[in-house]
């Protein structure tokens, strides 16, 4: 439609610059682009604090399931079910988390910074404060079940040798 318009334009008067045509919607992806790119980068390190806080929490528990290897073992020689082991590191994983978010809910109630990051949010939103908490609950589980697993299945003949 570019070619047409400039012919309309020329034939009311032939002395008028045309330049910087655009559409419509490259006016608009132009005005928005220092946002958009604002989101992407805050989006992107999200999902990258997510997955090293992931990967933090599972070093932790795999390193304390190394630690209590012995003591798992114990546990599993004195009949303790396998359902048990996966409680007891479960457990343990959901204490560490519920501080954290116990913590993290508190800052971002009391702080009063969180208003000018987040446009339309406000810092004392329910729905938003459940369901980050909620995500990085199931996050969690997820990064504990592989160290609880495999606390489960510590033989105990060995854990009882190893030391």
């Amino acid at each position: 439609m570019l070619p047409s318009i400039r012919a309309a334009v020329r034939s009311i008067d032939p002395q008028l610059p045309i330049f910087a045509t655009r559409t419509m919607d490259e006016a608009v992806a132009a005005s928005i682009g220092t946002q958009r790119l604002s989101a992407t980068l805050i989006g992107a390190f999200s999902i990258l604090a997510l997955f090293l806080a992931a990967l933090g929490l599972y070093g932790v528990l795999a390193y304390s399931v190394t630690q209590r290897t012995r003591e798992i073992g114990i546990r599993i020689a004195l009949g303790s079910p396998r359902s048990g082991i996966y409680g007891l590191i479960v457990r343990r994983a959901m204490m560490m988390v519920g501080m954290g978010i116990f913590a993290g809910v508190v800052l971002a109630i009391s702080g009063p910074l969180i208003r000018h990051f987040v446009y339309g949010v406000a810092p004392y939103d329910p729905a938003t404060i459940i369901s980050v908490a909620a995500l990085l609950t199931a996050i969690a589980i997820l990064a504990c079940l592989l160290p609880a697993r495999r606390a489960a299945l510590v033989d105990p003949i060995r854990a009882l040798r190893a030391e």
